[in-house]
């Protein structure tokens, strides 16, 4: 098998139709870092459609020559494989075109379906919002107005990035507003976690193997615990990270939606529409929190000063832009009860924060100690299985055993069977690479319905309200798990915090 041949099989094998990818803030920084890097890849693996385009709009008056020039130092940057490659550079160019125009003024738009228009049976339209969500509402009705959400002449579909709103409310009245300009089956709220490829793989592993499913449930599992550890403190982003939090920008999104793919039932059909079925009823299963219960369920925490890989690190509220009286949490962590029958009294504890030791994400199922114990757990160092799977770094899949030491002793020892998802040096495609490309395949699994979006803000609301009377907060010093009421939420759990340092050694 050729390596184009195996590359294309990691993201299925079906190469979408021509489709003209307009990407909205094409000069922005998820452009320049995300979203061509991601492009350039699929046509370097021959997985963007023939006669594709790729159409940035911007505000500022730029010719087509300097989008061009823009794009190849862009990817010169990010991917200089796209662009070292004279042959390779030249194709891409010739798929690049330009909109230059005020978002607000319907004149853009027309010159945008114009564009659209310029090559006959190349109608299919991808509309990427990579702009602020204060402009959803206003680029949605304009595409709408001037006819570029009707489908009669070819696709069209809109992808929104989170934040998917700031609270419920807002998450209500964005949802109203886009679905009355686009139908629902046309809106792809992206989440890059859920095209992690350690993310993918829970339902395949799940469903397509019987060794685990008997023990999947509240019989064998004490808990679950999914975490994101970031050791960069807040850095640009710290305009958007005062108004969210840590709860908000990880927690109420990426981590809830992965906690409903551990949790759910099996879909009927792998449908978008019958899988996002499961995943409501997951959601809508969780037990609802209360004044007293945020208190018990739900820490937060922000760093202050501290050392980070040897490195000094500022305090958050030291960081340019951040309020020096802020209370904004850089760390959250929350525990979830799910009131069903196959996962009552199982905790799910899901923690998140910036400058801590380690960079990185995984889920961890920690099963219940045996109904016996005949023999002894020697010295400590033996802990419950526990089935891992990491999402970064190395992405794959690990499970801790507990097996006999070599000799005449019963000494027990801890061992891991390890499966790393890499295939042939390949690598894996990227989460963009996958999303993108299901959008243009009009795959919609891996995106959040409406009704999804909404239930996670109900389930938050309670701990957001209680957090918002709270002007004091606990602090943590950067580069350390130092993080005060962390170790209560796991009180009663087999074998307390997974030390993440472990996913880096390992």
């Amino acid at each position: 098998m050729s390596g184009e041949d195996k590359f294309a099989s990691l993201i299925g094998g079906h190469r979408p139709e021509a489709t003209n990818i307009v990407i909205f803030g094409a000069n922005g920084d998820l452009t320049k870092r995300k979203l061509l890097p991601a492009l350039a890849h699929m046509h370097h693996w021959n997985l963007l459609g023939h006669n594709s385009r790729i159409i940035g709009v911007v505000r500022q008056k730029w010719t087509h020559a300097d989008w061009v020039h823009y794009v190849h130092d862009e990817l010169l940057n990010y991917f200089p494989e796209a662009v070292v490659n004279p042959p390779s550079w030249r194709v891409i160019a010739a798929k690049l075109d330009l909109v230059s125009g005020d978002l607000a003024e319907p004149v853009t738009y027309r010159h945008i379906a114009e564009a659209l228009h310029e090559h006959e049976g190349r109608k299919n339209a991808l509309f990427y919002l990579a702009i602020p969500p204060a402009w959803y509402d206003t680029v949605a009705r304009h595409l709408h107005e001037a006819g570029l959400s009707d489908e009669s002449e070819g696709f069209r579909r809109l992808v929104i990035e989170k934040p998917f709103g700031m609270d419920l409310p807002s998450a209500q009245k964005l949802n109203i507003d886009i679905q009355s300009y686009f139908d629902e089956a046309q809106i792809y709220r992206i989440d890059h976690y859920l095209g992690k490829e350690a993310v993918q793989n829970l339902m395949v592993f799940r469903f397509a193997n019987s060794v685990l499913e008997p023990l999947w449930n509240r019989n064998y599992i004490d808990h679950v615990q999914i975490s994101v550890a970031e050791s960069l403190g807040v850095g640009y982003r710290a305009g958007y990270y005062e108004t969210s939090g840590a709860l908000r920008d990880m927690i109420q999104s990426h981590l809830m939606q992965v906690m409903s793919l551990v949790a759910m039932e099996a879909p009927v059909s792998l449908d978008a529409d019958d899988v996002r079925d499961e995943k409501m009823k997951v959601l809508r299963s969780i037990r609802p929190f209360s004044a007293d219960t945020v208190k018990t369920q739900a820490v937060r925490a922000q760093y202050a000063a501290g050392e980070v890989d040897g490195e000094k690190a500022q305090a958050y509220r030291s960081e340019p832009g951040v309020d020096a009286a802020s209370s904004t949490e850089t760390f959250a962590a929350v525990k979830f009860y799910i009131d069903n029958w196959r996962w009552q009294g199982v905790p799910f504890v899901l923690r998140t924060g910036k400058r801590l030791p380690v960079h990185v994400s995984e889920i961890c199922i920690r099963f219940k100690e045996p109904p016996q114990k005949l023999f002894e757990l020697n010295d400590g160092n033996v802990r419950n299985n526990e089935l891992i799977f990491r999402l970064q770094p190395d992405a794959g899949m690990q499970l801790s055993m507990t097996a006999k030491q070599p000799g005449l002793s019963t000494h027990l020892r801890g061992v891991n069977l390890d499966a790393t998802y890499g295939m042939d040096g390949l690598g894996m495609p990227e989460a963009y690479e996958t999303l993108l490309h299901d959008v243009m395949m009009g795959e919609a699994g891996l995106f959040s319905r409406a009704d999804e979006v909404e239930e996670c803000w109900k389930i938050v609301a309670p701990i957001l309200d209680a957090w918002a009377e709270e002007s004091d907060i606990a602090t943590y010093p950067a580069g350390t798990f130092d993080i005060p009421g962390m170790d209560t939420l796991l009180q009663g759990c087999e074998g307390g915090w997974r030390d993440l340092s472990e996913s880096v050694q390992e």
